[in-house]
């Protein structure tokens, strides 16, 4: 058996934005809660020379659509970067799964074998098969970005556990 393409992607991108917007809700609640300044949060980092929470977010998102648009041969939305709040990266994951929401699973068909060339960069140019491109480059980035907003949060005393990192499914 098979799994398509858009299965393989789409799917999995709209649980992990879903539960990325409810774990970043929580945590705005619980500066709240406890009158912590929300870009505690927002600024927090890992390590030092890790983005933090805020640019997580934003690049979380740029995979989502940018890996979404390659597979379906769609150009990549283009963000501006300039969220400062909760609220202006609630809107930014909006935007991202209603644009992702919007790609036809007919679009997907013959992603496995469509080239993706990228540009990250540099002057090189990185070029991938499609199902390649999804399983070996884009999901896993996609994946490190939610997963370290996730653990930034987590680090920071928001009690959140594996559940909410799945999200609905």
């Amino acid at each position: 058996m098979t799994i398509s393409m858009y299965s393989a992607s789409v799917p999995v991108i709209r649980q992990m934005l879903g539960s990325l917007s409810t774990i970043l809700q929580r945590a705005q609640e619980h500066a709240g809660e406890r009158g912590i300044d929300p870009d505690a949060y927002l600024q927090a980092r890992l390590f030092p020379d890790m983005f933090p929470l805020l640019r997580q977010v934003q690049i979380a998102c740029d995979f989502a659509k940018g890996v979404s648009a390659r597979l379906a041969d769609v150009e990549v939305p283009s963000y501006e970067d300039n969220e400062r709040d909760f609220a202006q990266l609630q809107a930014r994951i909006a935007k991202t799964l209603a644009f992702v929401d919007g790609l036809e699973p007919a679009l997907f068909e013959g992603a496995e074998d469509r080239e993706v060339v990228l540009r990250p960069g540099t002057p090189k140019e990185r070029r991938f098969g499609g199902q390649d491109y999804l399983v070996r480059y884009g999901l896993p980035q996609f994946f490190f970005h939610v997963t370290t907003a996730y653990a930034i949060l987590r680090h920071n005393g928001l009690a959140i556990g594996k559940r909410d990192f799945m999200g609905e499914h």
